[in-house]
């Protein structure tokens, strides 16, 4: 008889779920180039790689972005050969996660998308690029990618695709940037060879992992997840995370070779507030992130409406004997300091109360 696993064994088993996608951003972040890291700042503001890693899934429900759900797979029939696999791909009339991958690269590139659209491409890019790489989301339409084929894990009912996509990492402990760390040791000759990989491939290597997988659960007691079935694919899940964050990180190296977009970047200083001088107007009340511990002012109106939003990151925050917002709402105030763009709304970034004058 088979012996169940029913403890957490030594090795952190990963999927594609937060922890999984934070990886993969956090791998890609340490091979990106220096063009291509203050690219990736600029776009996501006090955002970082990881932290947008999973916005995707986290506006799928909202209604405008309802149509993207099928954005994140790609569902072919089984036991198609190379090239029959990149025509049925290439050939969908409907999206795929492909064919986002691609517009959305199209559209961080192109000098005509505003700054907001491209801060839009990169999280989509980011997530995708994960997804692509998670082997049940390059799998069958019949199944719904293993939705429907049931697996007993840890004593308890799942399915294929819950399996590989976050209950394996139910047996882990490591955060998102252990993970990365234990994992990100490769030769620059192996990571050269990852990034030369043509983008379709990434997909076609998920599709052969996933085909093995189907195998695997059609066995008698398939539907068992044992040790062997661990040791199996420790090798593959692993491998496929590495992947995905180096194959991410040559992919943005590409796109900001030159640096950001002139579009994006010649946005960075407000014309109309020239370096040095000061912006006044009333502020109407602002926000203090939990997460993040920025605060914000909103000057001229209230959000969304604000001509001009005050920033103060956490690392400043302490130079303020109380709390900024009770300090200057329903006041006039003259601020100086850095001027930025950010979703395409002006922001100055203060860093002391002396930026701060009090009309």
């Amino acid at each position: 008889m088979k012996k169940y696993l029913v403890v957490i064994i030594a090795l952190a088993f990963i999927s594609w779920g937060v922890t999984g996608h934070r990886t993969v951003a956090n791998i890609a972040l340490n091979h990106l180039t220096p063009k291509a890291k203050a690219a990736v700042a600029e776009l996501l503001g006090s955002q970082t790689m990881a932290d947008a890693s999973t916005w995707a899934d986290e506006v799928r429900s909202e209604p405008a972005y309802r149509n993207t759900a099928p954005e994140h797979f790609i569902n072919v029939e089984l036991g198609l050969s190379h090239d029959a696999f990149v025509q049925a791909v290439k050939n969908m009339p409907q999206t795929n996660v492909y064919k986002a991958l691609q517009d959305n690269v199209a559209a961080l590139g192109d000098t005509k998308s505003t700054a907001s659209q491209k801060t839009e491409a990169l999280k989509f890019i980011i997530h995708f690029v994960g997804d692509m790489h998670q082997p049940m989301h390059v799998s069958s339409a019949e199944d719904k990618g293993g939705n429907t084929i049931q697996i007993r894990y840890d004593g308890k009912g799942t399915n294929l695709h819950s399996l590989w996509d976050s209950k394996l990492l139910e047996h882990g402990g490591l955060s998102d940037q252990q993970l990365a760390a234990q994992y990100d040791h490769l030769t620059q000759q192996q990571i050269t060879a990852w990034q030369k990989t043509p983008v379709i491939d990434w997909a076609w290597e998920s599709y052969q992992y996933s085909t093995q997988l189907y195998a695997d659960a059609a066995k008698p007691d398939g539907n068992m997840v044992d040790d062997a079935y661990y040791k199996k694919y420790i090798p593959v899940i692993q491998q496929r995370l590495e992947q995905a964050g180096i194959r991410l990180a040559g992919l943005l190296n590409e796109v900001f070779k030159n640096g950001l977009p002139q579009s994006a970047a010649e946005v960075k200083v407000i014309p109309a507030v020239p370096t040095g001088d000061s912006y006044c107007d009333v502020v109407y009340g602002g926000k203090y992130f939990d997460n993040s511990g920025m605060t914000l002012l909103n000057l001229g109106a209230a959000y969304p409406n604000s001509t001009m939003t005050v920033v103060i990151y956490k690392k400043d925050r302490g130079n303020w004997s109380e709390d900024p917002i009770k300090m200057y709402d329903g006041k006039k105030i003259c601020v100086k300091g850095k001027q930025i763009m950010y979703r395409d709304k002006p922001e100055i970034v203060v860093e002391k109360p002396a930026d701060i004058t009090v009309q």
